[in-house]
């Protein structure tokens, strides 16, 4: 070897790797160096060393491929002459067994013959001859580990582009063009947003069910019924959705409310506790007055405690005055609140609530909304849908939909009904499952899962 070499600050360096780690952060590459003089591996070691990442080492071929079984080794630099097995032979077999550890080989003058060998059969990426320079070989293995970062950095981001591609083709698998390719497209990513947006206002209005028991499901059961009062009385897709989230809101702006006032009935409020609790629809619309989308929401969810006689709150609107919506939405809300006890000591079985409901005809609501009410009642059962699939994490696939919401154990919505599965919802759904330590059931649309294919020649 030559003596002492100027190595540079740069040569010094930590080699950059790719910074999957963290923003910013630096791999630290494994080398393998590989010859029977101690001197010669010594050396190699201390130069190596200060750059940072970590240098193992062998004194044969035997040594060294038993240290590749048991480490996970980026590069490789073995002498050419060694005893029992060759440099030649030792990056062979690092190339047949290893064939992504870079192969560098140390070499003299005199070893022309056996190098062309060792370029042959272990396809060497380089080879460096004795007695090096320093600042050379620094300089190689830098080049080196720069290359298998980019090169890392390729694989990780084709993996990506793979993985995407594949939920791309999930997605468009399960499309039907209605009029062309290009409306069913937009029409996709319309009903795509719309579920998303859907998704985040029952996430929203599943803060307030948090505040108490008697609060829980309340939202939901209150739009399920205004929705299907608003298809009986012919509300157009646009009243139907806006009263549909106003269902699942109104109570909004009861979130400041304290925990003594949302755990009594009304009738056992003290005037102080009925004056502030009668404040909540107005607060309701000044949560939502910066959504632009919302405004028509905000109005209904101000007047759901209007009465048809004008005897309601905030406004004392009366009659046609009170926007249909909302004259829904009072309804819906008095039959789940009499159920649950909120508007007295003691909950009504339903059918006893729908008693109560009729004396309000004319004074408390709209009979035209009373009308429509009372017909979900008088409709002939509808048939069963399809009994959803309870399905576990193992037999979740991309595009099964999700036939109810999904809920923590505390009651927090994680996913909402008709959320279409990928691959890595899948995935993160059984980390999920991993972190609790207990099986995770889900309810899938049996019309989204696709049947089994059965053996050659039979039919499925």
């Amino acid at each position: 070897m030559d003596g002492p070499a100027a190595v540079t600050p740069d040569a010094l360096a930590p080699l950059p790797g790719p910074a999957s780690a963290g923003e910013g952060a630096e791999r630290r590459w494994t080398m393998l160096c590989v010859d029977d003089e101690p001197s010669i591996l010594s050396s190699l070691k201390r130069l190596l060393r200060a750059t940072g990442h970590r240098v193992l080492t062998a004194e044969g071929g035997a040594q060294a491929l038993e240290i590749l079984e048991n480490e996970s080794v980026d590069l490789i630099v073995s002498d050419m002459r060694m005893p029992f097995m060759d440099g030649a032979q030792l990056l062979e077999q690092v190339r047949a067994r290893w064939p992504h550890v870079v192969r560098l080989l140390l070499t003299g003058y005199a070893d022309v013959t056996s190098t062309i060998a060792a370029i042959n059969r272990g396809q060497i990426q380089r080879y460096i001859t004795k007695p090096w320079n320093d600042d050379e070989i620094l300089l190689i293995v830098r080049e080196t580990f720069e290359r298998l970062g980019l090169l890392e950095d390729k694989r990780r981001l084709e993996a990506l582009t793979q993985r995407q591609n594949d939920e791309l083709k999930a997605l468009n698998a399960s499309l039907e063009a209605k009029v062309d390719e290009r409306t069913a497209e937009l029409s996709v990513a319309n009903d795509r947003l719309k579920k998303n947006y859907l998704t985040s206002i029952k996430a929203f209005s599943n803060l307030l069910e948090q505040r108490g028991a008697q609060l829980v499901g309340h939202a939901r059961r209150v739009a399920d019924v205004a929705r299907r009062m608003g298809a009986n009385l012919g509300l157009d897709e646009t009243e139907a959705r806006d009263v549909f989230i106003a269902g699942l809101l109104h109570d909004i702006g009861q979130i400041g409310l304290p925990d003594t006032i949302l755990a009594k009935p009304v009738p056992r409020m003290t005037p102080e506790e009925l004056a502030s609790y009668r404040l909540h629809p107005i607060r309701g619309e000044q949560i939502l007055m910066a959504l632009d989308d919302m405004s028509n929401v905000a109005a209904l969810i101000r007047s759901h405690h209007e009465r048809f006689d004008g005897s309601g709150f905030p406004d004392g609107m009366s009659g046609p005055a009170i926007p249909l919506g909302a004259r829904i939405l009072a309804l819906a809300e008095t039959y789940d609140d009499l159920q649950t006890g909120h508007l007295g000591a003691n909950g009504l079985s339903a059918e006893h609530a729908r008693v109560v409901i009729q004396r309000g005809r004319g004074n408390q609501f709209d009979p035209e909304v009373l009308d429509a009410f009372m017909k979900l009642f008088l409709k002939a059962p509808k048939p069963a849908p399809p009994k959803p699939l309870l399905l576990g994490t193992p037999l979740l696939k991309p595009g099964m939909v999700l036939a109810r919401d999904f809920m923590s154990d505390e009651g927090v919505l994680l996913l909402a009904a008709d959320h279409v599965l990928t691959v890595d919802l899948i995935a993160r759904l059984r980390g999920l499952e991993k972190r609790l330590d207990r099986e995770l059931v889900f309810s899938i649309k049996p019309e989204s899962v696709q049947p089994t294919p059965g053996p050659q020649g039979s039919q499925p």
